[in-house]
């Protein structure tokens, strides 16, 4: 099925097949710089989202991810209208991160300032070798505004986020991969094959396990340690407890499940 939000703009498109959604920013002209209504659309779509969806990938159409900010928003923008401008990113990037869903975001080229924000709120990110990173914003006179000083802070530091700020250092593909940027990294052409081989494999798990894993983990990073293993002992108890838990626990016990292997050696997977 493929459906779009806003046919008049089209600046999101949503294609669902079996369990998984593909949701694609469609400004390829603009390398994909995240205007307002896009930010809305996308927000729109992961609200919307049916519910035989069990995970969405997330990509850019073109070259590029996206390149970040629609910079002319901000021309002749109030401090009042910046506050508001970011409330609305957040809202969008929370239906991403917080949502029903899990979500892999596919990048290639630039992965640039709101980018890399927008990225940063996906569960997986899986990396084409043309990709690269960029936080530049100290280039441009501005801050971080759509959620990056506290998701890209999370995934690298805030000493590697200050040093990209500052000096506007681009980190390559293999880079990112390095610092936590990115999950995986793949050839030209390869990361939707990539995120959908990933999809299935999650499409595939429990949803109560995914949820669990969504919604409790952040949390977990922000609380106390004794906070932290009592959340973490509610969570156990709950999805344990579900039936479908019971049974594929009582499938691997029965021998009726695949055990884990060993990672190939050639591939790391």
């Amino acid at each position: 099925m493929n459906t779009k939000v806003n046919d008049e703009a089209r600046l999101v498109e949503v294609e669902t097949q079996g369990a998984i959604a593909t949701i694609t920013l469609n400004r390829p002209e603009k390398r994909n710089a995240l205007s307002l209504p896009m930010v809305r659309q996308l927000r729109e779509c992961f609200e919307a989202l049916p519910g035989s969806v069990r995970v969405a990938i997330l990509a850019g159409a073109g070259p590029h991810f996206s390149a970040g900010l629609d910079l002319s928003e901000l021309s002749e923008a109030s401090s009042a209208d910046g506050i508001q401008h970011s409330m609305t990113w957040y809202e969008a990037f929370s239906k991403i991160q917080f949502g029903r869903v899990p979500v892999i975001c596919v990048l290639q080229g630039a992965v640039v300032g709101g980018g890399l924000e927008l990225a940063s709120s996906a569960h997986v990110r899986v990396a084409e070798e043309s990709a690269y990173f960029g936080l530049p914003e100290g280039q441009r006179g501005i801050f971080l505004g759509g959620g990056g000083s506290v998701r890209v802070t999370k995934l690298i530091g805030f000493s590697r986020v200050t040093e990209m700020m500052l000096t506007g250092h681009v980190v390559s593909a293999s880079e990112g991969y390095v610092i936590g940027l990115a999950h995986y990294v793949t050839p030209a052409g390869e990361g939707m094959r990539k995120a959908r081989e990933l999809a299935e494999r999650i499409a595939g798990n429990a949803p109560l396990s995914n949820f669990a894993i969504m919604q409790a983990l952040p949390l977990i990073a922000e609380q106390p340690m004794s906070h932290g293993l009592m959340t973490e002992a509610l969570m156990a108890a709950i999805t344990q407890n579900a039936p479908e838990a019971k049974d594929r626990v009582n499938a691997f016990l029965d021998k009726r499940a695949a055990k884990i292997g060993a990672p190939d050696p050639k591939t790391g997977e």
